[in-house]
């Protein structure tokens, strides 16, 4: 399996440059996993995209700072990308950000979470396929889908995120949280925004990072989407 990478991430803060690219950890996540998959990591918010996304078995759109609201030029030229994909019957899986943009080429809706930021550990219940089962997610997000694009089904859910997930047909995956993210990149996260969100926020979640991510079971979720989507 080929899979491009399209890195959305907007930060180049002294902090990500201590810290592995989006591309890497998801090469790294997936890899564990299924060892013979190969990638191809565009930086689309530089403008880097990939010329024919009909060479890939697969896309992946990682999370980003970006809002998904936003009418940035790359982020109009990836939700012009997206449709096209999904046309082409392409697989596609988004994350936080990726998600958020996927729903919005496609006719959904992004708004802010009325509760605010979401951090740390969080209990998702996967609903896709008949048979609920609930995972821990690691989630840094204040934006959340709000109105689901025409034809998808919710994949997931949590309690105060109610379209945690989407999925449309064999063809797009989508997680509102960040299976990408290892327990210490999500608690060196966390402690860098202390210098700009109240404790009221970080404390509780940086106490529920006590509870480890399901990352091989969200992993088996993500590969076994393209898995199928290849085997139609």
């Amino acid at each position: 399996m080929l899979i491009a990478i399209l890195m959305t991430n907007t930060d180049e803060s002294e902090f990500a440059s201590h810290h592995s690219k989006d591309g890497e950890k998801f090469q790294q996540l997936i890899s564990a996993a299924r060892p013979d998959w190969r990638f191809e990591v565009f930086s689309v918010k530089d403008d880097e995209f990939p010329q024919d996304t009909s060479r890939f078995d697969g896309v992946i759109i990682t999370g980003s700072p970006a809002s998904a609201r936003d009418r940035a030029p790359w982020i109009s030229r990836l939700e012009a990308l997206i449709c096209e994909m999904v046309e082409q019957q392409i697989p596609i899986y988004g994350a936080c950000f990726g998600h958020q943009v996927i729903a919005t080429a496609l006719g959904g809706k992004v708004d802010f979470n009325p509760d605010g930021w979401v951090l740390g550990t969080v209990e998702t219940e996967l609903v896709s396929d008949g048979k609920p089962r609930k995972l821990n997610l690691y989630a840094a997000h204040k934006e959340q889908v709000t109105i689901l694009p025409k034809g998808a089904k919710i994949a997931a859910k949590t309690q105060g995120c109610p379209i945690a997930g989407f999925m449309i047909g064999n063809t797009v995956l989508t997680s509102q949280y960040h299976p990408e993210m290892t327990p210490d990149f999500i608690e060196a996260l966390l402690e860098e925004m202390r210098k700009e969100i109240s404790e009221d926020v970080i404390n509780p979640a940086a106490a529920s990072l006590s509870t480890i991510a399901d990352r091989y079971e969200i992993t088996e979720v993500i590969t076994s989407f393209f898995e199928r989507a290849a085997s139609k």
